[in-house]
Parts: C-alpha cells; sequence; structure tokens
C-alpha cells in the first residue's frame, strides 16, 4: 500500500525479547502508581499495554488527575465532539498529547493514530503542530495515564478510498479512575523530528473547501 510521505508508520520493536523486562516495569508502576525510569523506550512500553495488556491511554501535561471526568471536547469529527472522558489504544499518540504545551503556546493541531485492517494490518500517524508555535519549540515534561478499557467504546470503524481503517481513539460517558502514570518528556517522543509544521489560515482554507479532507496536508 503507498501511502503519501506525511503518515508515518510505527518502529520496529521486539515485544516477546523484551517481555520479562515489560512485565517487570508494569508490576513496577502499578505498585508505586509513577513510571520514572526504564530500561526500554518509554513509548514501547506504552504499546506493550495498549497492544498486548489490555489497557488505554491519555496524555497531559496535569501529574496530578486522581479521576478523569466526562468533558466537552472541540473536534471536527463527531465522535470526537462528545462530553467524554477521551483515551486512546496507541500509546506513541497520547505522548504527543503529553509533550505538547499547548497552556504556554496557543497553537492549533491535527494529528491521528489509526489502524489500516488490510492484511497485514497496519498502524500509522500523522502529527501535525501550528508553524509559528513549533518554531518556539513548544514543548514540556508530561504525563501519560493508563487507565482500564471496560468503560470505553471505540470510534467506529471507518473507510477511505475503499481502505477500511480505524481510529485509536476511545471515549467513556462516565468518569474513570487511572491505574498509573508515566512520565515523558519530548525525547521520548519517537516521531519528535517528523512534526509537520502548518499555517493556519491555509489550514483552514483546506478544511473548508474538503471537510473529509484530513490531515489537509501538502505530500
Amino acid at each position: 500500500m503507498n501511502l503519501p510521505s506525511y503518515w508515518l508508520s510505527r518502529p520496529e520493536f521486539d515485544f516477546a525479547r523484551d517481555q520479562a523486562v515489560l512485565e517487570k516495569t508494569l508490576a513496577v508502576a502499578l505498585e508505586q502508581g509513577l513510571l520514572v525510569e526504564t530500561p526500554i523506550p518509554k513509548w514501547a512500553f506504552l504499546i506493550w499495554l495498549t497492544r498486548f495488556k489490555n489497557y488505554l491511554v491519555h496524555g497531559t501535561g496535569d501529574s496530578s488527575i486522581h479521576t478523569f471526568e466526562p468533558r466537552k471536547s472541540d473536534d471536527v469529527g463527531w465522535f470526537g465532539n462528545q462530553n467524554a472522558v477521551y483515551a486512546a489504544s496507541d500509546g506513541i499518540w497520547a505522548m504527543f498529547f503529553a509533550i505538547l504545551d499547548r497552556p504556554r503556546i496557543p497553537m492549533s493541531i491535527t494529528n491521528a493514530a489509526v489502524r489500516i485492517n488490510l492484511e497485514p494490518p497496519t498502524d500509522i500517524y500523522f502529527f501535525g503542530v501550528q508553524d509559528t508555535a513549533l518554531e518556539q519549540k513548544p514543548f514540556r515534561t508530561g504525563y501519560v495515564y493508563v487507565l482500564p478499557k471496560d468503560r470505553f467504546d471505540q470510534e467506529p470503524v471507518n473507510e477511505r478510498e475503499g481502505i477500511p481503517y480505524q481510529a485509536h481513539h476511545w471515549a467513556s460517558l462516565e468518569p474513570v479512575k487511572p491505574l498509573f502514570r508515566v512520565l515523558v518528556e519530548a525525547s521520548d517522543f519517537p516521531f519528535l523530528e517528523s512534526i509537520r509544521p502548518h499555517n493556519n489560515e491555509a489550514l483552514w482554507k483546506r478544511i473548508e473547501a474538503n471537510p473529509i479532507g484530513f490531515p489537509w496536508a501538502e505530500d
């Protein structure tokens, strides 16, 4: 499958090789409530949690959330515009929100983490930040909270140009208590150098011209 160059493929990692380390890291995190250091890349640990251990994740700069409460979002799609707690079944996607310091530097963002449902299934990403903000290196220390999956529903399967795909996007209409959190820095994010800048005015013109044309990027 040939995709435009702005779509990013998930990095490779041998989860089977490091199974024992991953399990030990999870046990420590559950016991302590906060994971600061890990012998493996944090993105790989978070992907393992969401792919193999049936957890969901949520990225933020807030280090002291005891319960996630539903709140109204602002998204161009109906699923992301509910009064809900939002989470991801992809750890890399959650890291993007954790490391962006949007309270300090106002910015528009475009982003996605989707699974292409072909054989074999493929996970791809897009990360975009307003150009004037990206120039300022708008990054911070953040936290990825690990959540139980049982109260969440996933965004339905969609299709584009005959290709089925599903976003790693989940929502709960009820409050959710996290299990633990993982401290992340910008340097932990594997696509830091692949975040695409966009001009805000040009982006909104593309959205108005083609509301379903995500990610509204020029290849």
